[in-house]
Protein backbone atom coordinates (compact mmCIF):
# COMPACT_ATOMS: atom_id res chain seq x y z
CA UNK A 1 0.00 0.00 0.00
CA UNK A 2 3.02 2.24 1.04
CA UNK A 3 4.58 1.86 -2.59
CA UNK A 4 1.35 2.60 -4.44
CA UNK A 5 0.87 5.71 -2.61
CA UNK A 6 4.73 6.71 -3.54
CA UNK A 7 4.11 5.40 -6.94
CA UNK A 8 0.94 8.01 -6.99
CA UNK A 9 2.43 10.97 -5.51
CA UNK A 10 5.15 10.63 -8.33
CA UNK A 11 2.83 10.15 -11.08
CA UNK A 12 0.87 13.65 -9.97
CA UNK A 13 4.42 15.40 -9.77
CA UNK A 14 5.11 14.42 -13.05
CA UNK A 15 1.93 14.81 -14.92
CA UNK A 16 -0.32 17.45 -13.34
CA UNK A 17 2.34 19.76 -12.25
CA UNK A 18 3.80 20.44 -15.19
CA UNK A 19 0.58 20.81 -16.64
CA UNK A 20 -1.23 23.17 -14.27
CA UNK A 21 2.40 25.52 -14.74
CA UNK A 22 2.13 25.09 -18.30
CA UNK A 23 -1.59 26.65 -18.28
CA UNK A 24 -0.93 28.52 -15.27
CA UNK A 25 -1.35 32.12 -17.64
CA UNK A 26 -5.18 31.08 -18.62
CA UNK A 27 -7.48 32.52 -15.69
CA UNK A 28 -10.75 29.86 -16.43
CA UNK A 29 -8.52 27.00 -16.48
CA UNK A 30 -8.26 26.09 -12.67
CA UNK A 31 -10.57 27.83 -9.53
CA UNK A 32 -9.61 30.35 -7.69
CA UNK A 33 -8.15 28.18 -4.34
CA UNK A 34 -7.90 24.42 -5.09
CA UNK A 35 -6.00 21.46 -3.32
CA UNK A 36 -5.00 18.07 -5.08
CA UNK A 37 -6.21 15.61 -2.20
CA UNK A 38 -5.65 12.02 -2.78
CA UNK A 39 -7.78 9.67 -3.02
CA UNK A 40 -9.62 7.71 -0.07
CA UNK A 41 -7.63 4.60 -0.25
CA UNK A 42 -4.59 6.57 -0.23
CA UNK A 43 -6.00 8.38 3.24
CA UNK A 44 -6.23 5.21 5.32
CA UNK A 45 -2.50 5.49 5.20
CA UNK A 46 -1.16 6.60 8.37
CA UNK A 47 1.98 7.87 6.41
CA UNK A 48 -0.47 10.39 4.61
CA UNK A 49 -0.75 13.77 6.70
CA UNK A 50 -3.01 16.92 5.58
CA UNK A 51 0.36 18.89 5.49
CA UNK A 52 1.16 17.26 2.30
CA UNK A 53 -0.95 18.73 0.16
CA UNK A 54 -0.12 20.55 -2.81
CA UNK A 55 -0.95 24.10 -3.69
CA UNK A 56 -1.11 24.55 -7.39
CA UNK A 57 -2.00 28.08 -6.58
CA UNK A 58 1.17 29.49 -5.20
CA UNK A 59 2.95 27.50 -7.95
CA UNK A 60 0.70 29.35 -10.33
CA UNK A 61 1.33 32.58 -9.04
CA UNK A 62 5.65 31.60 -8.39
CA UNK A 63 5.43 30.50 -12.35
CA UNK A 64 3.39 33.53 -13.65
CA UNK A 65 5.49 36.31 -11.51
CA UNK A 66 8.89 34.81 -13.10
CA UNK A 67 7.16 34.46 -16.88
CA UNK A 68 5.95 38.21 -16.09
CA UNK A 69 9.12 39.49 -15.56
CA UNK A 70 11.17 37.81 -18.84
CA UNK A 71 8.52 39.44 -20.49
CA UNK A 72 8.59 42.27 -19.38
CA UNK A 73 12.69 41.94 -19.58
CA UNK A 74 11.99 41.81 -23.10
CA UNK A 75 9.89 43.79 -24.11
CA UNK A 76 12.02 46.80 -22.26
CA UNK A 77 15.08 45.48 -24.34
CA UNK A 78 12.81 46.07 -27.58
CA UNK A 79 11.71 49.38 -26.77
CA UNK A 80 15.77 50.50 -25.74
CA UNK A 81 17.06 48.56 -29.18
CA UNK A 82 14.03 50.60 -31.19
CA UNK A 83 14.74 53.85 -29.60
CA UNK A 84 18.41 53.46 -30.07
CA UNK A 85 18.11 52.42 -33.96
CA UNK A 86 15.65 55.54 -34.24
CA UNK A 87 17.95 57.96 -33.15
CA UNK A 88 20.10 56.77 -34.89
CA UNK A 89 18.73 57.42 -37.98
CA UNK A 90 17.66 60.36 -36.93
CA UNK A 91 21.26 61.60 -36.13
CA UNK A 92 21.89 59.84 -39.58
CA UNK A 93 19.84 62.42 -41.14
CA UNK A 94 20.58 65.24 -39.39
CA UNK A 95 24.77 64.62 -40.86
CA UNK A 96 23.09 64.33 -44.35
CA UNK A 97 21.46 67.54 -43.91
CA UNK A 98 25.17 69.20 -43.21
CA UNK A 99 24.84 69.49 -39.73
CA UNK A 100 28.17 68.96 -37.25
CA UNK A 101 27.12 65.27 -36.51
CA UNK A 102 29.93 62.24 -36.49
CA UNK A 103 29.95 59.45 -38.78
CA UNK A 104 30.15 56.88 -36.44
CA UNK A 105 28.31 56.89 -33.10
CA UNK A 106 28.60 54.04 -30.81
CA UNK A 107 25.99 52.52 -28.16
CA UNK A 108 27.15 54.03 -25.30
CA UNK A 109 27.69 57.54 -27.25
CA UNK A 110 24.15 57.39 -27.93
CA UNK A 111 22.51 56.58 -24.30
CA UNK A 112 24.59 59.26 -23.45
CA UNK A 113 22.99 61.47 -26.26
CA UNK A 114 20.09 60.58 -25.00
CA UNK A 115 20.63 61.23 -21.44
CA UNK A 116 21.37 64.90 -22.47
CA UNK A 117 19.16 66.93 -20.59
CA UNK A 118 18.45 69.82 -23.28
CA UNK A 119 18.73 70.27 -26.75
CA UNK A 120 21.78 72.61 -26.33
CA UNK A 121 23.38 70.12 -23.99
CA UNK A 122 22.29 67.53 -26.90
CA UNK A 123 24.22 69.84 -29.65
CA UNK A 124 27.22 70.33 -27.46
CA UNK A 125 27.44 66.84 -26.99
CA UNK A 126 26.90 66.49 -31.03
CA UNK A 127 29.32 69.09 -31.38
CA UNK A 128 32.00 67.42 -29.41
CA UNK A 129 31.84 64.26 -30.70
CA UNK A 130 32.53 65.45 -34.65
CA UNK A 131 35.35 68.11 -33.35
CA UNK A 132 36.92 64.67 -31.92
CA UNK A 133 36.13 62.48 -34.78
CA UNK A 134 37.74 64.83 -37.05
CA UNK A 135 41.07 65.10 -34.74
CA UNK A 136 41.06 61.55 -35.49
CA UNK A 137 41.02 61.62 -39.07
CA UNK A 138 43.61 64.46 -39.34
CA UNK A 139 46.08 62.27 -36.74
CA UNK A 140 45.76 59.72 -39.21
CA UNK A 141 46.13 61.18 -42.21
CA UNK A 142 49.40 62.71 -41.07
CA UNK A 143 50.61 59.64 -40.12
CA UNK A 144 49.79 58.54 -43.40
CA UNK A 145 51.40 61.43 -45.30
CA UNK A 146 54.60 61.19 -42.94
CA UNK A 147 54.12 57.26 -43.82
CA UNK A 148 54.43 58.14 -47.24
CA UNK A 149 57.05 60.71 -47.09
CA UNK A 150 59.48 58.40 -45.43
CA UNK A 151 58.75 56.00 -48.16
CA UNK A 152 59.55 58.46 -50.95
CA UNK A 153 62.82 59.28 -48.68
CA UNK A 154 64.01 55.56 -49.01
CA UNK A 155 63.83 55.26 -52.36
CA UNK A 156 65.33 58.08 -52.83
CA UNK A 157 68.10 57.17 -50.24
CA UNK A 158 68.59 53.64 -52.52
CA UNK A 159 68.84 55.73 -55.80
CA UNK A 160 71.26 57.61 -54.25
CA UNK A 161 73.44 55.37 -52.95
CA UNK A 162 73.23 52.80 -56.15
CA UNK A 163 74.87 55.90 -57.79
CA UNK A 164 77.45 56.38 -55.01
CA UNK A 165 78.46 52.67 -55.33
CA UNK A 166 78.87 53.12 -59.31
CA UNK A 167 82.99 52.54 -59.75
CA UNK A 168 83.16 55.97 -61.27
CA UNK A 169 81.73 57.95 -58.33
CA UNK A 170 83.73 55.65 -56.26
CA UNK A 171 86.33 56.66 -57.97
CA UNK A 172 85.69 60.61 -58.55
CA UNK A 173 85.40 61.13 -54.51
CA UNK A 174 88.28 59.27 -53.73
CA UNK A 175 90.48 61.20 -55.91
CA UNK A 176 88.81 64.54 -54.65
CA UNK A 177 89.42 63.48 -51.18
CA UNK A 178 93.36 63.06 -52.01
CA UNK A 179 93.27 66.47 -53.92
CA UNK A 180 91.45 68.01 -51.16
CA UNK A 181 93.89 66.73 -48.33
CA UNK A 182 96.95 67.59 -50.41
CA UNK A 183 95.81 71.37 -51.17
CA UNK A 184 94.97 71.32 -47.13
CA UNK A 185 98.85 69.92 -46.47
CA UNK A 186 100.55 72.61 -49.31
CA UNK A 187 98.74 74.97 -47.08
CA UNK A 188 100.27 73.75 -43.79
CA UNK A 189 103.66 74.13 -45.27
CA UNK A 190 103.10 77.17 -47.53
CA UNK A 191 99.87 78.69 -46.62
CA UNK A 192 98.52 81.42 -44.94
CA UNK A 193 97.81 80.82 -40.74
CA UNK A 194 94.41 81.14 -39.57
CA UNK A 195 93.89 80.83 -36.06
CA UNK A 196 90.63 80.12 -33.67
CA UNK A 197 91.47 80.85 -30.43
CA UNK A 198 90.02 78.12 -27.77
CA UNK A 199 90.22 79.86 -24.77
CA UNK A 200 86.35 80.72 -24.20
CA UNK A 201 85.50 77.26 -22.63
CA UNK A 202 84.93 78.72 -19.42
CA UNK A 203 82.43 81.72 -20.67
CA UNK A 204 80.27 79.02 -22.39
CA UNK A 205 77.28 77.20 -21.37
CA UNK A 206 78.08 73.04 -22.44
CA UNK A 207 75.23 73.87 -25.22
CA UNK A 208 77.24 77.03 -26.37
CA UNK A 209 80.24 74.89 -26.51
CA UNK A 210 78.77 71.81 -28.90
CA UNK A 211 77.44 74.65 -31.51
CA UNK A 212 80.94 76.35 -31.27
CA UNK A 213 82.07 72.86 -32.30
CA UNK A 214 79.38 72.71 -34.67
CA UNK A 215 80.51 75.75 -36.73
CA UNK A 216 84.01 74.77 -36.31
CA UNK A 217 83.64 71.77 -38.18
CA UNK A 218 81.32 73.55 -40.77
CA UNK A 219 84.66 75.81 -41.08
CA UNK A 220 87.17 73.43 -41.52
CA UNK A 221 85.21 71.71 -44.34
CA UNK A 222 84.52 75.14 -46.32
CA UNK A 223 88.45 75.25 -45.94
CA UNK A 224 89.35 72.29 -46.65
CA UNK A 225 86.97 72.26 -50.30
CA UNK A 226 88.45 75.81 -50.78
CA UNK A 227 91.05 76.34 -53.76
CA UNK A 228 93.43 78.49 -51.79
CA UNK A 229 92.71 77.04 -47.89
CA UNK A 230 94.31 78.81 -44.92
CA UNK A 231 96.89 76.92 -42.51
CA UNK A 232 93.85 76.28 -39.57
CA UNK A 233 95.35 76.51 -35.70
CA UNK A 234 93.51 75.45 -32.80
CA UNK A 235 95.39 77.91 -30.07
CA UNK A 236 94.98 77.27 -26.02
CA UNK A 237 93.54 73.94 -26.55
CA UNK A 238 93.54 71.62 -23.59
CA UNK A 239 93.22 67.73 -23.70
CA UNK A 240 90.07 66.39 -22.08
CA UNK A 241 88.45 70.02 -22.49
CA UNK A 242 84.73 70.46 -23.64
CA UNK A 243 86.03 71.09 -26.90
CA UNK A 244 88.19 67.93 -27.23
CA UNK A 245 85.49 65.84 -26.00
CA UNK A 246 83.05 67.33 -28.46
CA UNK A 247 85.52 67.24 -30.97
CA UNK A 248 86.46 63.32 -30.64
CA UNK A 249 82.04 62.60 -30.67
CA UNK A 250 82.20 64.59 -34.07
CA UNK A 251 85.25 63.34 -35.81
CA UNK A 252 85.48 59.65 -33.91
CA UNK A 253 88.91 58.27 -35.42
CA UNK A 254 89.44 60.68 -37.76
CA UNK A 255 90.29 63.32 -35.12
CA UNK A 256 93.75 62.40 -35.53
CA UNK A 257 94.43 62.62 -39.33
CA UNK A 258 93.01 66.35 -39.47
CA UNK A 259 95.60 68.42 -41.50
CA UNK A 260 95.26 70.91 -38.79
CA UNK A 261 97.76 72.37 -36.05
CA UNK A 262 96.66 71.71 -32.33
CA UNK A 263 98.38 73.16 -29.45
CA UNK A 264 98.25 74.26 -26.22
CA UNK A 265 100.08 77.41 -26.49
CA UNK A 266 98.75 80.72 -26.92
CA UNK A 267 99.37 82.43 -30.33
CA UNK A 268 101.42 85.01 -29.11
CA UNK A 269 103.71 82.51 -28.29
CA UNK A 270 104.24 81.19 -31.71
CA UNK A 271 103.56 84.54 -33.67
CA UNK A 272 105.11 87.40 -33.51
CA UNK A 273 102.16 90.14 -32.19
CA UNK A 274 103.03 92.41 -34.65
CA UNK A 275 101.32 90.31 -37.12
CA UNK A 276 98.31 89.46 -35.19
CA UNK A 277 94.88 90.67 -36.09
CA UNK A 278 92.11 89.38 -34.40
CA UNK A 279 88.46 89.98 -35.77
CA UNK A 280 85.65 90.98 -33.17
CA UNK A 281 82.38 92.92 -33.47
CA UNK A 282 83.92 94.96 -30.78
CA UNK A 283 86.64 96.24 -32.15
CA UNK A 284 86.62 100.77 -33.33
CA UNK A 285 88.50 100.20 -35.48
CA UNK A 286 87.19 98.99 -38.91
CA UNK A 287 89.05 96.55 -41.65
CA UNK A 288 89.43 97.55 -45.01
CA UNK A 289 91.66 95.16 -47.44
CA UNK A 290 92.35 91.70 -46.99
CA UNK A 291 96.10 91.86 -45.94
CA UNK A 292 97.96 88.66 -46.87
CA UNK A 293 100.74 89.00 -44.55
CA UNK A 294 98.96 89.39 -41.43
CA UNK A 295 97.59 86.22 -39.45
CA UNK A 296 93.97 86.74 -38.18
CA UNK A 297 92.31 85.11 -35.01
CA UNK A 298 88.69 84.40 -34.63
CA UNK A 299 87.49 83.53 -31.15
CA UNK A 300 85.84 80.27 -30.59
CA UNK A 301 82.59 81.33 -29.21
CA UNK A 302 79.22 81.48 -29.15
CA UNK A 303 77.01 83.47 -27.08
CA UNK A 304 73.13 83.32 -26.63
CA UNK A 305 73.09 86.57 -24.24
CA UNK A 306 75.59 88.03 -26.59
CA UNK A 307 78.51 88.98 -24.13
CA UNK A 308 79.52 92.20 -25.58
CA UNK A 309 83.42 93.08 -25.26
CA UNK A 310 84.73 90.07 -24.02
CA UNK A 311 87.10 88.92 -26.99
CA UNK A 312 88.02 93.20 -27.38
CA UNK A 313 88.86 92.86 -23.67
CA UNK A 314 91.38 89.44 -24.15
CA UNK A 315 92.64 90.86 -27.43
CA UNK A 316 93.76 94.67 -25.20
CA UNK A 317 95.39 92.24 -22.80
CA UNK A 318 97.62 91.09 -24.86
CA UNK A 319 98.20 93.79 -26.25
CA UNK A 320 97.13 92.68 -29.79
CA UNK A 321 95.54 94.89 -33.22
CA UNK A 322 91.67 94.55 -33.54
CA UNK A 323 89.78 94.78 -36.29
CA UNK A 324 86.16 94.24 -37.23
CA UNK A 325 84.17 93.78 -40.69
CA UNK A 326 82.81 96.76 -42.35
CA UNK A 327 79.70 95.92 -42.59
CA UNK A 328 77.89 99.14 -41.96
CA UNK A 329 79.79 100.46 -44.90
CA UNK A 330 79.07 98.02 -47.00
CA UNK A 331 75.12 96.92 -46.32
CA UNK A 332 72.39 98.54 -45.04
CA UNK A 333 72.13 96.84 -41.26
CA UNK A 334 68.55 96.35 -40.56
CA UNK A 335 68.19 94.29 -37.17
CA UNK A 336 69.91 92.14 -34.91
CA UNK A 337 73.88 92.17 -33.45
CA UNK A 338 76.81 91.99 -35.80
CA UNK A 339 78.45 89.33 -34.22
CA UNK A 340 78.17 86.36 -36.92
CA UNK A 341 78.99 82.41 -37.02
CA UNK A 342 82.31 81.03 -36.98
CA UNK A 343 81.50 79.54 -40.47
CA UNK A 344 79.99 82.65 -41.82
CA UNK A 345 83.74 84.50 -40.54
CA UNK A 346 85.34 81.53 -42.70
CA UNK A 347 83.42 81.87 -46.10
CA UNK A 348 83.87 85.94 -45.79
CA UNK A 349 87.82 85.17 -44.94
CA UNK A 350 87.94 82.59 -47.83
CA UNK A 351 85.97 84.71 -50.32
CA UNK A 352 88.32 88.27 -49.46
CA UNK A 353 91.29 86.05 -50.00
CA UNK A 354 90.59 84.56 -53.30
CA UNK A 355 88.99 87.38 -54.92
CA UNK A 356 89.36 90.53 -52.67
CA UNK A 357 85.61 91.57 -53.33
CA UNK A 358 83.60 92.85 -50.38
CA UNK A 359 80.63 92.46 -51.90
CA UNK A 360 80.72 89.34 -53.11
CA UNK A 361 82.07 88.08 -49.42
CA UNK A 362 79.82 90.23 -47.72
CA UNK A 363 76.90 87.77 -49.35
CA UNK A 364 77.45 84.85 -46.66
CA UNK A 365 75.92 87.44 -44.32
CA UNK A 366 72.25 85.96 -43.10
CA UNK A 367 70.04 88.79 -45.65
CA UNK A 368 67.74 88.57 -42.44
CA UNK A 369 69.89 91.21 -41.01
CA UNK A 370 70.38 93.66 -43.62
CA UNK A 371 67.84 95.62 -46.11
CA UNK A 372 70.63 95.52 -49.07
CA UNK A 373 73.82 96.46 -50.25
CA UNK A 374 75.18 100.34 -49.89
CA UNK A 375 74.94 102.24 -53.09
CA UNK A 376 75.13 105.94 -52.22
CA UNK A 377 76.97 107.79 -48.50
CA UNK A 378 76.34 106.11 -45.81
CA UNK A 379 74.36 109.67 -43.97
CA UNK A 380 71.78 109.55 -46.34
CA UNK A 381 71.38 105.99 -46.25
CA UNK A 382 70.82 106.61 -42.83
CA UNK A 383 68.14 109.17 -43.14
CA UNK A 384 65.78 107.18 -45.23
CA UNK A 385 66.39 104.29 -42.43
CA UNK A 386 65.29 106.52 -39.53
CA UNK A 387 62.20 107.43 -41.86
CA UNK A 388 61.52 103.57 -42.24
CA UNK A 389 62.07 103.14 -38.29
CA UNK A 390 59.22 105.58 -38.25
CA UNK A 391 56.90 104.47 -40.09
CA UNK A 392 57.58 101.11 -38.22
CA UNK A 393 56.80 102.62 -35.06
CA UNK A 394 53.59 103.94 -36.36
CA UNK A 395 53.94 107.71 -35.59
CA UNK A 396 51.38 110.19 -37.25
CA UNK A 397 51.55 111.20 -41.03
CA UNK A 398 52.11 114.93 -40.48
CA UNK A 399 55.43 113.96 -38.42
CA UNK A 400 56.57 111.80 -41.05
CA UNK A 401 56.04 114.74 -43.59
CA UNK A 402 57.61 117.16 -41.70
CA UNK A 403 60.79 114.73 -41.00
CA UNK A 404 60.94 113.90 -44.95
CA UNK A 405 60.58 117.48 -45.87
CA UNK A 406 63.48 118.33 -43.33
CA UNK A 407 65.79 115.86 -45.01
CA UNK A 408 64.64 117.17 -48.69
CA UNK A 409 65.53 120.30 -48.03
CA UNK A 410 68.87 119.20 -46.65
CA UNK A 411 69.87 117.10 -49.70
CA UNK A 412 69.12 120.51 -51.87
CA UNK A 413 71.31 122.20 -49.87
CA UNK A 414 73.81 120.30 -50.21
CA UNK A 415 73.88 120.33 -53.53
Amino acid sequence: MQSANTLLKKIVRSSVLPFAVQHGMKKDFLPLCRTLSLSPCLKQDNSCNPSEKLDLDAWKRVMKSGLQEEVRETVSDDKELSTLSGTREILELWRLAGRSVPENISEDQLKTFMECPSKSAKKKYLKFLYLKELCKKNDKRKLEEKRERRLEAQEQASKTDETKRSPFMCLWTRNMDRAYSWRVAQSMIFGQPLVFDMSYEKDMSIREVTNTVKQIVLSESCNRRSADPFHIHFCNFKDDSLYHREFIKHYREAWGKLLITVTDQCYTEIFPKDKLIYLTADSPKVMKTFDHDKIYIVGSMVDRSIKTGVSLARAKRLGLETAALPLEKYLLWNTGAKNLTLDQMMHILLTLKDTGDWKAALEFVPKRKYCGFVSKPVHELKKTLNLINILKLGKRQDEVQKQFAKNYSKKLTQK
